[in-house]
C-alpha cells in the first residue's frame, strides 16, 4: 500500500484511530485546540483514510514533545509509526540553530520501544531526568481509557 504523510488530520479522524487502540475519545472542541497548538501535525493515510498519526508539541527552544503515535492495529509494526517520528525529528533538526540542543521526549506504548530505540531515543530514568510524573484534569465523572487504569473510576464518597 502506498502512504500519504500530510500535515492536516480531522478530529473525527483522530477519535477513530484513539477508538482503534482503546484511547477514550475526546471533545472534537478538544482535539481542535490541541490541534492548533500543536507546532506539527502528520497524518499517514492510504487508501483514502488516516490510518495513522503523530503530534508535536515544541516551544520554540529547547524543549519538545512528540505525541499521540497512533496507527491502526492493522497497520503497526509495519514502519509507519517509525516513519511518523523520522518526519517530526527531521522537522526538529531542519530548526536547530548552531550550538543549539532540543530535549524530545517521547511515550512509547506496547511494542513502541524497541522503534524509539532504533531512532536514537533513551529509556529516561529517575537519576538522568526525574521520576515522570503526571495528573490527568477533567470534569468527567467516568473515564474510560483503560491504558490509564480510568476505567473503574468512580467519585470518593462523600
Amino acid at each position: 500500500m502506498e502512504l500519504i504523510f500530510q500535515n492536516s488530520i480531522t478530529p473525527d479522524q483522530i477519535n477513530r484511530l484513539r477508538k482503534a487502540v482503546g484511547f477514550r475519545q475526546l471533545d472534537t472542541e478538544q482535539i481542535s485546540a490541541g490541534l492548533a497548538g500543536s507546532q506539527l501535525t502528520l497524518a499517514a493515510c492510504g487508501q483514502g483514510e488516516a490510518i495513522g498519526m503523530a503530534r508535536l508539541i515544541w516551544d520554540g527552544g529547547g524543549v519538545a514533545l512528540v505525541t499521540d503515535v497512533i496507527v491502526l492495529p492493522e497497520y503497526q509494526e509495519q514502519g509507519i509509526e517509525a516513519e511518523l517520528v523520522k518526519r517530526i525529528l527531521g522537522y526538529l533538526r531542519a530548526r536547530l540553530k548552531p550550538g543549539y540542543g532540543i530535549q524530545v521526549d517521547v511515550r512509547s506504548w506496547g511494542s513502541q520501544e524497541e522503534i524509539y530505540q532504533e531512532l536514537g531515543f533513551i529509556e529516561s530514568t529517575r537519576e538522568r531526568r526525574g521520576l515522570p510524573m503526571h495528573i490527568c484534569l477533567t470534569e468527567q465523572i467516568e473515564l474510560t481509557d483503560s491504558r490509564f487504569g480510568q476505567g473503574d473510576f468512580s467519585p470518593p464518597a462523600s
